[in-house]
């Protein structure tokens, strides 16, 4: 299951199957997280995709679903109503409870913002509570067909259209959305909640946002998502909430004692994200990173390429190398900086790569590192820190080349 995004069902409140998709980390799950997505939206809507995959390369399991009518979930929009998507999230908490572990951290977008804000006081296992572009009241989402509300009232039932869509919203759904009681549930919330919101957002005003962060107790925190709209449909707009969001629940979800003992000699994992053309993310044991190329080849620039990864081994490893020596032949030394470039050129034109260019044609990689000791050293200890970087296990490995042996895995299977 590592680094996979695990198609689901379960039943929904109205009877009929919900589809979802469970986006789980790379190694052990820190966490888990409940997404709920906006009116009308559905599970696969980019934020939720970048979300979801962000939380997991930081350790974050994330569910996301369909409520009933949406998406690929059964079941008939026309017969829902908010306190049925209530009722659906906390039949997607259960499914989490039941398989796995109860969510501990809620997340809603927009019209979902509101449901686990309602939701939150019957799922005892979540800590913690984060709304993006959430109206703090119910009712608000009745604006979105306002034109239509005199029929709906006359008829039972009107054809609406958002988005480019149509749905039949019926006088039960009204009556709902203007039935609840949204602020009393933040006032007595009773976890820890963030309220994110964009200052621009057309769709729900951030005037929504000041009366939830005013409603709510503490500990709460407000961050402003700037100039996103609200659908935080710029991927980068999306990776910034889902950062915020993690590092945030952070303080409120402990490292699991499993993922502190994780095993350091096991396989390092890569996994594409979905974020963009080449985000991956990286697993070595607990501790979690982000590859990726510059924005100029179609990258998300979210994180050093590949070279700049191999570079960092190879600065990494000079340092610890210089410090062990040091410490064992008892020498002050100053701290250390590592700084290492890479770059291609003709192995004729390398003049200070002795032996490694010798009888070699075409183009060699090169590796130029520079060490800086805070305080300096003598000319005598300067030439025998260059020969012990030499010794550094990265620098032989990459001097003396490496067998690669590649092998295709078993289909489900990771490592």
């Amino acid at each position: 299951m590592a680094g996979r995004s695990i198609r689901a069902t379960f039943p929904g409140s109205l009877g009929g199957e919900l589809a979802a998709r469970l986006d789980m980390p790379l190694t052990g799950v820190r966490a888990y997280a409940l997404f709920a997505h906006c009116f009308t939206c559905g599970k696969d809507i980019l934020a939720a995709r970048h979300i979801a995959a962000k939380l997991a390369s930081l350790g974050v399991a994330v569910l996301r679903f369909d409520f009933t009518g949406l998406g690929s979930s059964a079941g008939e929009f026309q017969n829902t109503s908010f306190s049925s998507n209530v009722e659906d999230l906390l039949r997607a908490a259960d499914h989490l409870r039941e398989r796995y572990r109860a969510p501990q951290i809620l997340i809603g977008h927009s019209l979902g913002g509101a449901a686990v804000l309602a939701a939150a006081h019957r799922i005892a296992e979540a800590k913690a509570v984060a709304t993006i572009g959430a109206p703090s009241d119910v009712a608000h989402v009745l604006q979105n067909f306002e034109a239509r509300l005199g029929d709906i009232e006359r008829n039972g039932v009107a054809n609406v259209t958002l988005a480019g869509r149509t749905f039949a919203i019926t006088k039960e759904f009204v009556e709902d959305a203007r039935g609840q009681a949204l602020r009393n549930r933040i006032a007595n919330l009773q976890k820890a909640l963030l309220v994110m919101h964009a200052p621009r957002d057309q769709i729900v005003g951030i005037e929504h946002a000041t009366a939830i962060f005013t409603a709510a107790k503490h500990p709460k925190s407000f961050v402003s998502l700037d100039s996103a709209d609200h659908l935080l449909s710029d991927s980068r707009d999306a990776a910034y909430a889902a950062h915020v969001i993690a590092a945030w629940a952070s303080r409120y979800i402990p490292q699991d004692e499993a993922d502190a003992g994780a095993d350091r000699d096991e396989a390092v994992v890569v996994a594409e994200t979905g974020a963009g053309r080449f985000q991956n993310a990286i697993a070595a044991g607990r501790h979690l990173m982000l590859a990726d190329e510059p924005t100029s080849v179609g990258g998300l620039d979210s994180g050093p390429n590949p070279y700049a990864y191999l570079a960092a081994a190879l600065g990494a490893c000079t340092s610890m190398t210089l410090r062990i020596y040091a410490e064992r032949k008892r020498i002050h030394l100053g701290r250390l900086i590592v700084s290492v470039k890479h770059g291609k050129l003709p192995a004729e034109h390398c003049e200070d790569c002795g032996a490694v260019a010798e009888g070699r044609s075409g183009q060699i990689d090169r590796f130029e590192r520079t060490i800086a000791v805070e305080g300096g050293v003598d000319a005598a200890m300067a030439d025998k820190l260059i020969e012990i970087a030499g010794k550094c296990p990265v620098h032989r490995t990459l001097e003396s080349g490496s067998a690669v042996v590649t092998k295709l895995a078993e289909e489900g299977r990771v490592g």
